[in-house]
């Protein structure tokens, strides 16, 4: 090897050699030993690194979403989950070792799907729906007071539901309207209040999304087949109310609530348009180019999910997002219909992630 290498440089061929052996002056262990710094040295030797946003929950269907886009922004996203990896801690890192060095924000999305189709609804469940939430909320809360300055994020952001109102086809509901007392609506209240143990020297979002429309999870996902089979309907009588947000709004406007430093206190995640179930069902049908005439009457909502959680289906609010558009937040997909037509595609290609 080293005789052909002799030949190649008599013939003027320039032939880089490098060193293998273990030396300091190496340039493979000197990088070997940066990567092997803590966090709060890697701080010290690089003061230019992106800004980190710890996101509770980032592995469901809302929080890919919104890791996408902080990390599309230039953030250094960390994802708070039950199994640790790269770019990752677990909720007993948080609570033993706490937030990272350098956190500017913190965002959390945990909580058990409450519409879980292979979930009895039981009081086990309802519990742990509950616990799931405020537990995860109250961790977070709890590091962010805990913080030293130098890892002290200046936002908290957390999301609750629009199931705070009262079911109601009449009245409609801003960031100021009265909580109902439905079960959903105790959740969604003891979910908000759970953020407060954050302290008073950190801004507090709180975001109250509606139904989240999108192609990869939540309710399209589960309905997506039967509508592109042609056998999608309404869903119970049709004329209730379907507060919604396309999953890249909820995902922006989580964003924008970290960098807008106005911003704080309550915001609905709704579009600004307000819609009927049956609307939303004659625009996805539409989109996909199928008929919708075979509806899911109330009862079996009822008999599936249990009439408790059935509401968030059978029954809605109208919600207005005042807060939200005075804050400057632009919406990508403000009408049912551009919601519709960017997840009704068959082969459907998420063009944000082949884009710059």
């Amino acid at each position: 090897m080293f005789g052909a290498v002799s030949a190649l440089q008599n013939l003027g061929i320039h032939v880089p050699c490098y060193d293998s052996r273990p030396s300091v002056s190496n340039g493979f262990w000197k990088l070997f030993r940066k990567f092997s710094l803590r966090a709060e040295e890697m701080d010290q030797l690089n003061p230019g690194r992106p800004e980190k946003v710890l996101v509770g929950g980032g592995t469901g269907f809302v929080g890919k979403e919104v890791c996408v886009q902080l990390r599309k922004s230039g953030y250094e996203v960390i994802i708070v989950s039950r199994s640790p990896g790269q770019f990752r801690m677990t909720w007993e890192d948080v609570e033993k070792q706490g937030l990272p060095s350098g956190t500017k924000a913190v965002i959390n999305l945990s909580g058990q799907n409450v519409l879980d189709p292979f979930s009895r609804w039981s009081p086990a469940f309802k519990e742990l729906c509950r616990t799931s939430r405020l537990e995860s909320t109250s961790a977070l809360a709890s590091a962010i007071r805990r913080a030293p300055k130098q890892s002290k994020p200046s936002v908290f952001v957390s999301v609750s539901g629009v199931g705070y109102y009262a079911p109601d086809c009449v009245s409609e509901y801003d960031e100021g309207g009265e909580q109902g007392s439905d079960w959903l609506a105790q959740l969604a209240g003891q979910w908000e209040n759970a953020t407060a143990d954050c302290g008073n020297d950190v801004r507090r979002v709180i975001i109250r999304p509606g139904v989240v429309l999108g192609r990869n999870g939540g309710m399209i996902s589960q309905i997506y087949l039967p509508f592109y089979l042609g056998l999608g309907g309404r869903m119970g009588e049709g004329s209730q109310p379907l507060p919604w947000i396309h999953v890249k709004d909820l995902a922006g406007l989580i964003k924008h609530a970290v960098e807008n430093e106005k911003m704080e206190g309550v915001y609905n995640g709704v579009a600004p348009q307000i819609i009927t179930n049956q609307q939303f069902v004659d625009s996805f049908a539409a989109a996909l180019g199928r008929p919708s005439f075979i509806p899911l009457p109330e009862f079996v909502w009822n008999l599936v999910f249990g009439e408790e959680r059935a509401v968030m289906i059978t029954k809605g609010q109208k919600v207005h997002p005042r807060r939200t558009l005075e804050s400057g937040f632009s919406f990508r997909f403000p009408t049912i219909q551009e919601a519709c037509s960017e997840f009704s595609s068959l082969l459907y290609v998420d063009q944000d992630l082949h884009s710059d």
